[in-house]
C-alpha cells in the first residue's frame, strides 16, 4: 500500500484545481491519515463503475463494524470522510479500490 501525504486546503484560498492535486491510484491500494477535516478525493476516469472500500478495523460489543464501501460511477468524483472510525494500527485508513486504471486519489484536510 502507497502512502498518500496528505495536502492543507488553505481556508483562504482554496484549492481551485483539486483533480491536479491527485496521484494514480496504487494497485494494492492506499492509505491516508484520518481525522476532523480531513477527506479522501477520488476521480474515477474511467469506462465503468469502480468501489472504494475503507476498512473499519473497530469492534462494537465484540462484533467487527462492517468496511464503507462507496461506488463511484464512471467519469465521476466524490470526496470521502477519513473519519476516525477507519483509523488502523498504523493510525491510517487503509484504501483498496475495484479498479485503478484512469483512477486517481489524493488526501486533504481542511487548513486555518
Amino acid at each position: 500500500m502507497a502512502d498518500l501525504t496528505l495536502i492543507t486546503v488553505p481556508v483562504a484560498t482554496g484549492i481551485a484545481d483539486v483533480a491536479a492535486q491527485a496521484v494514480a491510484a496504487a494497485g494494492g491500494g492506499d492509505t491516508a491519515p484520518v481525522g476532523p477535516g480531513r477527506f479522501l478525493y477520488v476521480n474515477n476516469g474511467s469506462g465503468g463503475s469502480i468501489t472504494v472500500t475503507l476498512a473499519t478495523p473497530g469492534q462494537v460489543s465484540g462484533i467487527d463494524i462492517a468496511n464503507v464501501a462507496v461506488a463511484i460511477a464512471a467519469g465521476k468524483a466524490a470526496l470521502i470522510p477519513l473519519a476516525n472510525v477507519f483509523r488502523g494500527a498504523t493510525g491510517r485508513a487503509a484504501i483498496t479500490y475495484s479498479g485503478v486504471t484512469t483512477l486517481t486519489v489524493a488526501a486533504f484536510e481542511l487548513g486555518a
